[in-house]
């Protein structure tokens, strides 16, 4: 089945990696590199995992801070290594951020951020973190900032790739709880934290970017 929960540990500088990451981190750059604004300054990735894409992407934008955060302890220690041997010097160190809790936005650093990155987090996740980042968001973004999603997700009305429906199945088996989200679903609720969708782009092994956009009331 999928590998994105299997990792492999270097005992020396606890770095950690993902099979997942290994495959996606260079579209994921690529297509930042076109979505994000070079007037952006800061970008908060919200679930850095064992933070592989932001020692990937954070030297190919050197016009940025890349903030990355995690809630797990070992996944924290890996992200920090990685930071080490980053030598362009704007992967910051990380943050231990819960999204599901109510202030999360205000307890990380920047105090406002350009750009949220969330990255195959919703779909291995229950549904209340999918809101929680959601509500940060709606607080944490500047007017105008982005908050881009990327992963497996469904859209109504479009039929479902053979593979993602049976890593549905699969993830469903896990925990009944997690499962690939309808883009109509997680825009309904970003709408009402002042996100609006702003663009969907297919990108390989039946993935999407999802980008939203804040627009103050």
């Amino acid at each position: 089945m999928p590998g994105f929960l299997f990792v492999k540990r270097d005992r020396i500088r606890m770095k950690q990696t993902a099979p997942s990451a290994d495959r996606n981190m260079g579209v994921v750059r690529d297509r930042l590199l076109k979505i994000v604004p070079e007037t952006a300054r800061d970008l908060l990735e919200v679930s850095s995992g064992t933070g592989q894409h932001g020692a990937h992407c954070a030297p190919a934008m050197p016009h940025l801070r890349w903030w990355p955060t995690e809630f797990d302890a070992e996944r924290l220690a890996s992200i920090a290594a990685y930071a080490a041997d980053t030598p362009s010097g704007n992967l910051m160190p990380p943050q231990q951020l819960d999204v599901t809790a109510n202030d999360w936005a205000d307890a990380v650093r920047p105090e406002r951020t350009d750009v949220i990155a969330n990255i195959n987090m919703i779909h291995i996740t229950p549904w209340d973190a999918c809101t929680g980042l959601l509500r940060g968001a709606g607080r944490k973004l500047s007017e105008g900032g982005l908050l881009i999603f990327y992963g497996p997700f469904r859209q109504h009305d479009i039929e479902t790739a053979d593979s993602n429906e049976a890593f549905d199945v699969w993830l469903k088996s896990q925990n009944p709880a997690y499962g690939l989200r309808f883009v109509e679903d997680v825009a309904e609720e970003a709408s009402r934290h002042s996100l609006s969708l702003s663009g969907i782009l297919p990108v390989p092994a039946n993935n999407l970017i999802v980008v939203f956009s804040r627009k103050d009331a």
